[in-house]
């Protein structure tokens, strides 16, 4: 679950640290307080892209940082396969907020954000304010489905995906080919041209490398041999006045009287290391002078053969590897081309084998989601019945065939509600209110919550468009849940504040002139306070607060 989440110089807020319960932790506070903000950050540490100005005024930089505390094997093997540190279940997850850059870090090391994102996964689930709104698109309605299906499916996912693409790949072969003789002719014979011109430049791999090295030096023959020349001279013994017979001279010198102080010994060492260091320079310069020796036809020649290696490379590749990779798929067009008829026929039988492979898959990805459907419709209509639809009749229609074929598969997934009685089901998008998607979306959450095994589930008002008899339903369903996950709920209702197994309250202030957001567990009597404060009114009664501890028994009695 998450222990903690600490955010500093983020929008309005300067620094604050809360620390999560298990259970039901319940965020209220007045509109435009910072709740949002908060969950905000916690969407910025786990990778959603982050804007300069987010940056409090003043600060060089944002920090936010989330602690999970996370023994279960999802987690575990996760972690592993991101080669990320993990002792004793802890999971850090920090990202410091830059003008020019963030750095995301977890248990202290730097990752991408996609690592982060891959990790976020397992840990928690957040329901955005508007999430519930993606239930009118069609295409949500399949991804919950397969979600809903688990391992059954995804373990099917990669193989769909692959026979999708291998299959795409074969029809697009296949229409590129369709060209009449006279076309085939004209790319037969280019294939045929090409590929004999980078025959003939008879390639070998790292040749050109060499050669403009052996070329540079020929070009710049004469310098190198003047500097060579009176390199020799200095360093050598000439007419006794080079470095060698200098120093020898020297050498001779400090050992006739080395033996006369010690420490005369050492530097006459040091003087012996120069002396032979100079003549083996002395000697490695000679023979490099010795090669120096090249004609002019060498010279030619080189340049000859650079002109025809550079030719090729610009015609078919950066490189002569590229060139070389050019021939070769070149030859295999030319070999094509020359038996044209038969390579049409192989296209054929593959793309056929191709077809045939993905409908068995495609077949039982159906199977799986048919099955899944019919269980999703059964879980899901009783939960919406827990969450005060008077009458609901819900069905997952799922339809197959190759107009929907795609990398998922040929299934056409679709939502049908009726929330009258004498209705029949109609598109989802046809017929639930605001309110009915957002306790729609939370059946959702509750039931897919026994199948994903994410340990810390985050609602940013979940209430939206709901009050009376539904709010309580929906705070009941909220309390249950929270005995199998923590949950953490932004919430404007005080039927859902009461079910509260930590309350905490954000207000904004104004200090010395300068705004900063707020966050306080509070204790019984604050929230009994808070709660009463939900209810109405800007002053609080006696009547509000007795109101208040009566809800909060009923919350304490009814799961």
């Amino acid at each position: 679950m998450l222990i903690s989440l600490s955010v500093k110089n983020l929008a309005l807020i300067d620094a604050e640290e809360v620390e999560f319960g298990d259970g039901l932790n319940i965020l209220s506070g007045e509109t435009g307080a910072g709740k949002s903000i908060l969950i905000g950050s916690v969407n910025l540490a786990l990778g959603e892209r982050a804007d300069k100005e987010m940056i409090r005024t003043g600060a060089d930089y944002a920090l936010i940082e989330l602690l999970f505390q996370e023994d279960s094997p999802q987690v575990k093997k996760r972690m592993e396969e991101l080669d990320l540190p993990w002792e004793d279940g802890s999971v850090m997850i920090s990202r410091k907020i830059q003008p020019s850059r963030s750095v995301f870090r977890i248990n202290g090391e730097v990752v991408t954000s996609k690592q982060v994102k891959l990790l976020a996964e397992q840990l928690l689930d957040i329901h955005g304010q508007h999430e519930h709104q993606s239930l009118l698109k069609k295409k949500k309605h399949q991804e919950i489905l397969d979600e809903y299906a688990g391992e059954k499916l995804s373990s099917i996912l990669p193989s769909l995906k692959e026979g999708w693409q291998k299959l795409t790949g074969i029809k697009k072969e296949l229409e590129e080919a369709g060209m009449d003789e006279a076309e085939r002719m004209r790319e037969l014979s280019l294939a045929e041209f090409e590929v004999q011109e980078i025959e003939e430049a008879h390639i070998v791999p790292g040749e050109d490398e060499e050669l403009e090295k052996n070329y540079r030096k020929m070009t710049h023959g004469r310098r190198i041999v003047e500097s060579i020349s009176a390199a020799c001279r200095l360093a050598g013994g000439e007419g006794g006045e080079g470095a060698a017979d200098l120093v020898g001279r020297a050498l001779r010198e400090m050992t006739n009287v080395s033996d006369l102080d010690e420490e005369l010994s050492g530097i006459t060492a040091q003087l012996d290391e120069i002396d032979q260091l100079l003549h083996d320079f002395n000697r490695d310069l000679a023979d490099y002078q010795e090669r120096m020796d090249f004609e002019e036809a060498d010279l030619v020649k080189t340049e000859e053969r650079l002109n025809v290696l550079n030719h090729v490379k610009i015609k078919y590749g950066k490189t002569l590897e590229d060139v070389l990779a050019y021939q070769e798929k070149r030859e295999m067009e030319r070999q094509k081309l020359s038996d044209f008829d038969a390579y049409q026929e192989e296209l054929k039988k593959q793309l056929q084998k191709a077809k045939e492979e993905m409908d068995k898959l495609c077949k039982k990805a159906s199977k799986v989601r048919a099955q899944a459907a019919k269980a999703l419709e059964k879980k899901l209509k009783q939960a919406l019945i827990d969450l005060n639809f008077a009458h609901v009749d819900f069905q997952v229609k799922v339809l197959s065939g190759d107009a929907w074929q795609g990398a998922g598969g040929w299934d056409d997934v679709e939502f049908l509600i009726s929330t009258n009685q004498g209705e029949e089901v109609r598109p989802l998008s046809m017929v639930a209110s605001g309110g009915e998607l957002s306790r729609i979306m939370l059946g959702l959450k509750t039931v897919l919550a026994d199948k994903d095994g994410v340990g810390t589930l985050i609602f940013d008002e979940i209430d939206a468009g709901i009050s009376g008899r539904t709010a309580w339903k929906v705070s009941e369903k909220l309390g249950v849940l929270s005995k199998r996950r923590q949950v953490i709920c932004i919430t404007h209702l005080p039927q859902i504040a009461a079910m509260a197994d930590h309350h905490f309250y954000i207000e904004k202030k104004v200090t010395g002139g300068v705004t900063k957001t707020s966050i306080s567990p509070l204790d019984k009597k604050e929230q009994v306070s808070e709660i009463a404060r939900m209810l109405g009114g800007e002053e609080i009664s006696r009547a509000a607060l007795q109101n208040a501890e009566e809800l909060m028994e009923m919350a304490k009695n009814s799961i």
